[in-house]
């Protein structure tokens, strides 16, 4: 068996092909474009890429979409005055402060910030009252790559009620919600962690299996029952050559691109997997594309209901 690759590049294309019309008639209709902003504190190599991501994406919806800068040396004050300035910003519907945060502002400094966009500018999902309504079962914005792993399954017709579903990662960001939503869709839900007995045997039980700890390579053959659909949301760098050589054959044209770039980006997911699963997500190119694209309709949702009212 081979694994089909569910293309999150394509769908993110064709949602957002459909967001574009969407975006014009609110323009037309309010006379200014949905509004974006998102705060960049730092200088981190990753979330430069993802901000301007993020921005072009935004852009090409037909957004307005603004970057924030502070320097790595701002304070917790200096971030938390700035979302305050967001917050009454007429020209922004949405707000999102890249992740993570420069260790210097503290141990609590995510939460602290997230506390203080208000709910209907958080277009990552991630504060309390979006989080409370989301387990509620009355989701205003919801955390974007979740909800874009949600929308690949349903638009390639992959069952989720009534299916057995394996969340490895119990984040905030993407395995809590992704529990939650799931079971909102009535599939029977297990989250697994670091601490799981026997991890890949309650893996193998599951139909569906989301991969989201941040460890490369961790979800092989033996955690997959034959014919589960496998949702690699890990996003690895890798640089030891041994790391790379246990995850692809040699001769592999992967390892040959390791070799002559001194690094690779994986997934949480081994590739032996896609000998047994039914369905796979490849990385790049399967959930990552999605995340981007749901932060922007979400950025439009948050507009409408800020504008037409209601959610």
């Amino acid at each position: 068996m081979t694994a089909r690759l569910l293309d999150g590049q394509a769908l993110a294309r064709q949602i957002q092909q459909e967001l574009t019309p969407q975006v014009a008639d609110f323009t037309r209709r309010h006379g200014r474009p949905p509004g974006l902003a998102i705060v960049l504190v730092g200088h981190n190599p990753a979330s430069e890429v993802y901000v301007r991501n993020k921005i072009k994406a935004g852009g090409e919806v037909g957004f307005r979409a603004d970057l924030e800068r502070l320097p790595e040396s701002a304070s917790l004050g200096d971030v938390l005055a700035l979302v305050e300035r967001l917050n009454g910003s007429e020209a922004h519907d949405g707000i999102l402060v890249q992740s993570p945060l420069p260790k210097t502002l503290g141990p609590d400094a995510a939460a602290r910030v997230f506390d203080a966009i208000v709910p209907a500018k958080d277009v990552d999902g991630f504060t309390p009252a979006n989080v409370g309504r989301m387990v509620q079962g009355r989701p205003a914005l919801v955390a974007c790559t979740p909800s874009g792993i949600i929308e690949l399954l349903v638009r390639e017709g992959i069952p989720i009620a009534r299916r057995r579903a394996c969340v490895v990662g119990r984040s905030d960001i993407v395995g809590k919600p992704m529990a939650l939503l799931l079971l909102q869709r009535d599939a029977t839900v297990t989250v697994c962690h670091s601490k799981t007995p026997d991890l890949p045997a309650v893996c193998r039980e599951a139909d569906i299996v989301v991969a989201a700890v941040g460890r490369a390579g961790l979800v092989t053959k033996a955690f997959v029952k034959p014919g589960a659909t496998v949702i690699d949301v890990g996003m690895n760098t890798v640089t030891d050559p041994a790391a790379a050589a246990s995850l692809f054959p040699d001769g592999h044209p992967k390892l040959a691109r390791f070799r002559e770039r001194g690094s690779l980006l994986v997934g949480d997911v081994h590739p032996e997997v896609a000998e047994a699963a039914g369905a796979l997500t490849p990385v790049p190119g399967g959930v990552g594309p999605l995340t981007v694209t749901m932060l922007m309709q979400n950025t439009l949702r948050a507009a409408r209901a800020r504008m037409d009212g209601g959610w």
